[in-house]
């Protein structure tokens, strides 16, 4: 097997392409032959020991993966040739991933393997976000920050799906125009255009629901364009800097800041990780997702793809394929 791993905390430079004995599973596990491992932002922290995982060096990043069964272990409950799809942390860029059983999904009929690969990191969080903590209801309107990334287009499109009102909040018009295509109402250019004014002048006043993934200077005046009642989810920082909010905001618009931390809850909880995994299954079967993979890369490439995200060049989801 090939894997490419993360050789020392030095950033996406610091990744190198290595052979390993192929896996053998142990009772209860599974090898699965990697199609398709989604690139997400916490694989770019984790080149420099910056997320809260943190493996001893060397190893690959990679979180979510899915592909074929290719061996099972006592007890596992899958056949070899099962189509499944899996949360693991790390390990992913890699020809082959040795997983516990009880963390593989069978991938449905209706969708294609690549796919599966992309979908349970961002759309997952973005269920529980919205849907779990957000509460969000449809009529509501909901304004997502960094929306043409990987969990903002999911947000856009899951918002939409749940019937709310989507203004989608991004650092250019080509990245607007995407986020249109995914169902977006409206757009906000944060590069150009005051955010708090825009956000609540395309609400009619207020907006009910802060998609924010980003964090840094975008925090305050999101918070800002909130209405009584509304709901600022807290997904991540993606603009590097944990922003410091005046609290009093919070009082005298009688809002609500909400963590959510899905890879955390999904392990405590994987029954309710499970229903959500469903529901986000029956809404793609429905034709209301439609996961946009807008790049592909091979284990040589991954670090090529890690630095197209630290320079916030990527839309939609990238993919890395082991095979190529």
């Amino acid at each position: 097997m090939r894997a490419a791993h993360i050789t020392a905390l030095e950033g996406p430079s610091a990744i190198e392409v290595v052979e390993r004995p192929d896996p053998e599973p142990g009772a209860g596990q599974l090898v699965v032959a990697v199609e398709s491992a989604g690139l997400n932002f916490p694989d770019l922290l984790m080149t420099r020991g910056l997320y809260q995982l943190r493996p001893p060096v060397p190893f690959a990043a990679g979180g979510e993966i899915a592909g074929t069964v290719v061996a099972v272990g006592d007890g596992a409950d899958f056949a070899v040739g099962d189509r499944v799809m899996a949360l693991i942390g790390f390990g992913g860029f890699a020809t082959h991933v040795v997983v516990d059983a009880e963390r593989c999904v069978r991938i449905p009929e209706t969708m294609a393997t690549d796919v599966a690969g992309a979908l349970m990191y961002t759309y997952a969080t973005s269920y529980h976000a919205l849907v779990d903590r957000g509460a969000l209801r449809a009529g509501e309107t909901l304004l997502v920050l960094g929306a043409a990334g990987g969990v903002g287009s999911a947000a856009v499109e899951i918002g939409v799906a749940l019937g709310a009102e989507v203004i989608a909040a991004a650092s250019s018009p080509a990245k607007l125009e995407f986020c249109a295509e995914l169902g977006a109402r409206a757009g906000i250019d944060y590069t150009r255009e005051d955010l708090k004014t825009r956000a609540k002048a395309l609400s009619g006043g207020a907006v009910d629901v802060v998609y924010d993934p980003v964090g840094g200077d975008l925090a305050e005046p999101a918070l800002r364009a909130l209405g009584p009642g509304g709901r600022h989810l807290v997904i991540g920082f993606a603009a590097g800097q944990i922003p410091r909010v005046p609290w009093n905001l919070v009082l005298l618009k009688q809002c609500a800041i909400v963590g959510v931390a899905w890879g955390a809850w999904a392990l405590a909880n994987p029954k309710l990780h499970a229903a959500n995994l469903a529901a986000l299954f029956d809404l793609h079967a429905a034709g209301k997702l439609r996961p946009r993979i807008t790049a592909r890369y091979g284990l040589d490439q991954v670090g090529e793809a890690l630095r197209a995200m630290a320079s916030r060049d990527v839309k939609g989801k990238v993919i890395i394929d082991p095979r190529t």
